[in-house]
């Protein structure tokens, strides 16, 4: 069972890889009980986990946490899928052809430098305090790293298979969608759900101005009346829907592409 655990690029069983990630789960819950239960800290600054679990319970049994979760989500649903749908594309064509990757990537390359809390004043001024420039936020946030992710994937789609494709008399843009297209979405996909989860971590900022709801909102407003189990209730709830998120992702993952395992392995 403990065989190749040290060993790079090895696989090891799976009850010792799921293990492994409820032991660290189980540190910091062990840490963090030390911390708040042995007084080493304020219960000001880090509430004690049975006092997250009694504010977590409270907040769903009265139902107030539930609007703030849909509206979030559709929030960071929104400007995501806005993303991918102009990242992806554009992505593609820029690790297709040249002239699209020194048209685009240079600019591209540049802006994703910049934080995206940085916009938010031009957000408000040019589109307003309503969705839309919270949808701005999320969609400024992973669009840039996305388009470029999905060009580094679709650029190490192996050259053979195009001269291949050419060969056999495939037409351009037959090589996009039977070839390209095909090869890429492997990790297409898995640029989605990296990417995805980097739109959660805008969510807080999305919702720093004018909003009246939502999971942002709600930590902000627990933070200005020092409740610090409804901001730990928040942040978790957030780090959740992003896991859950990511696990759908794996599965689609893993059901479309099944292949790649076989091949890997």
């Amino acid at each position: 069972m403990w065989k190749n655990v040290f060993t790079p690029k090895k696989e090891i069983a799976k009850p010792l890889y799921s293990g492994a990630g409820i032991a660290t789960f189980l540190l910091l819950l062990l840490v963090w009980s030390v911390l708040t239960y042995g007084g080493f800290v304020n219960a000001l600054f880090l509430p004690a986990p049975d006092k997250i679990v009694t504010t977590a319970v409270s907040m769903f049994q009265s139902g107030e946490i539930l609007g703030d979760i849909g509206i979030s989500f559709s929030r960071v649903l929104s400007g995501f899928i806005l993303a991918a749908l102009i990242g992806v594309p554009l992505g593609m064509l820029m690790g297709s052809l040249r002239i699209m990757e020194g048209a685009f990537e240079p600019i591209i390359g540049f802006i994703r430098y910049m934080p995206a809390s940085a916009f938010i004043p031009l957000f408000i001024l040019w589109i307003g305090l309503g969705e839309g420039e919270k949808m701005a936020v999320i969609f400024f946030g992973t669009f840039f790293q996305l388009t470029l992710m999905v060009m580094d994937v679709t650029k190490n789609v192996q050259n053979e298979l195009i001269e291949v494709s050419y060969t056999l008399g495939a037409k351009k843009l037959q090589l996009f969608r039977r070839v390209i297209l095909p090869a890429s979405m492997p990790g297409i996909v898995d640029t989605l759900r990296i990417t995805f989860g980097w739109a959660w971590t805008y969510l807080v900022v999305a919702e720093l101005v004018g909003a009246s709801e939502g999971l942002g909102y709600m930590i902000m407003q627990a933070s200005r009346f020092l409740k610090p189990d409804k901001i730990i209730v928040g942040i978790l709830i957030i780090g959740l829907m992003g896991l859950i998120m990511d696990i759908i992702f794996k599965m689609i993952y893993r059901a479309s592409f099944s292949w790649m395992r076989k091949e890997g392995s």
